[in-house]
């Protein structure tokens, strides 16, 4: 028996409680996740380290969210889904309170580790308790719904916390961080209904899960499409003050633009995939793709690096719901597993992202290169997209049912 059948759908007033419970954990974690690539020249600062080895915290955290996802949710396999989440909320205030704390920079690097690790199983599990408390005709905009917390971080929380770090010094972000989290685990606690375990849930089951082929193409997708809006965004702040021309200070606007596109994006994403999952993947993976190639060519000034900053935002987030709905379809004898790998997909996409753009950086092309190669890992991502879809028309059967082995 599914959990949606256990718990119930929600009416519509206590429906809309849970879904903004969960989705002020969503804003904690886009606010550590994202605040901390403003503030890397303050922490370089602090630790008279290079802004290339500060942006370690960075990966650090990547590196917490891919291998904290899908631990969490095997080890967790037995653990009633509503519980697990406050615990999961409660793990992210602890790891920003030690952020906070971190007296150097190796000490830091293990801080952020332990503040990813509960990033990807927390929106798993959202994402899981979400659609199982809501309509099924909806279950694509209540996870955008979860997931716009996430958005509304970039929008205010990154530009708020990037100005509090400016002003007070980048620790004051993750001890606001650490607050709101325990904020979210209060009201999950409260609005959200008990959601057990499905029928015979283990670890075991869930890992069923990764023998489909459909999953693993998803995964990809989100890994090598999604880094192509990182490449750019990992490099925002040196691009619009070396390029675009922007004072220092004037940087928190452009990530509050580039947050309000994030939020449009996942909203129009969310309904367009309760329509047509594959169709929404597309669209917004070619809408990136071309949203990036016009920032590589045409940003010149303020003007126009914000109008294409907003444009590649919206694009960006077109297919997260999508995608989230995606793995929960291809992964129903692990769906708690499938739907924790979106975020150790998209995180996987943030290193990549970062990490090729800093390359062609290095190499001497500019600020302005990372759109161009972030424009072929986003037309990498649609190539696996529409494999993906190619593969499953032709077998005539639902993605779960290809399977590896």
């Amino acid at each position: 028996m599914s959990a949606s059948a256990l718990t119930g759908v929600l009416r519509p007033r206590p429906l809309t409680l849970a879904l903004l419970g969960m989705a002020v954990g969503s804003f904690a974690i886009g606010t550590t996740e994202f605040a901390t690539m403003g503030l890397l020249p303050q922490v370089a600062e602090t630790f008279g380290a290079t802004i290339p080895e500060a942006g370690h915290l960075v990966s650090a955290y990547a590196l917490g969210v891919v291998v904290g996802a899908p631990l969490i949710v095997l080890v967790t396999s037995r653990v009633p889904r509503t519980g697990l989440l406050v615990a999961l909320a409660l793990a992210l205030a602890v790891g920003n309170a030690l952020s906070a704390l971190a007296p150097t920079l190796p000490t830091a690097l293990l801080a952020r580790f332990l503040a990813g690790v509960p990033h990807g199983a927390y929106f798993g599990i959202a994402a899981v308790v979400a659609s199982a408390v809501s309509p099924p005709q909806r279950r694509a905009r209540s996870v955008s719904l979860v997931m716009i917390g996430l958005t509304v971080a970039t929008m205010l929380g990154v530009p708020l916390s990037t100005a509090m770090g400016q002003a007070w010094g980048w620790r004051s972000l993750y001890w606001l961080v650490a607050v709101v989290a325990v904020v979210a685990a209060a009201a999950i606690w409260r609005w959200v209904p008990p959601v057990p375990v499905r029928a015979g849930a283990t670890a075991r089951r869930e890992l069923t899960a990764l023998r489909s082929l459909q999953l693993w193409l998803a995964v990809g997708t989100g890994a090598i499409g999604f880094g192509g809006m990182f490449a750019v965004y990992s490099y925002i702040t040196p691009t619009m003050t070396e390029v675009a021309g922007l004072a220092p200070t004037h940087v928190t606007w452009v990530l509050f633009v580039f947050g309000v596109g994030m939020t449009l994006g996942t909203l129009v994403g969310g309904r367009l995939a309760d329509r047509t999952v594959h169709g929404a993947i597309v669209t917004g993976l070619a809408a990136m793709a071309v949203t990036l190639a016009a920032f590589g060519a045409l940003v010149r000034g303020p003007v126009s690096a914000v109008l294409l900053v907003g444009l590649v935002s919206v694009a960006s987030q077109f297919i997260g719901p999508a995608l989230q709905t995606r793995l929960l379809d291809v992964s129903r004898e692990g769906p708690s597993l499938g739907a924790a790998l979106h975020h150790s997909a998209l995180n996987v996409g943030n290193a990549l992202g970062a990490w090729v753009g800093g390359l062609v950086i290095a190499a001497g092309l500019g600020y302005l290169a990372p759109a161009w190669a972030g424009a072929v890992l986003a037309l990498a991502g649609l190539a696996i997209a529409l494999l993906a879809l190619a593969l499953e028309r032709r077998s005539g059967v639902p993605g779960p049912s290809t399977r590896i082995g």
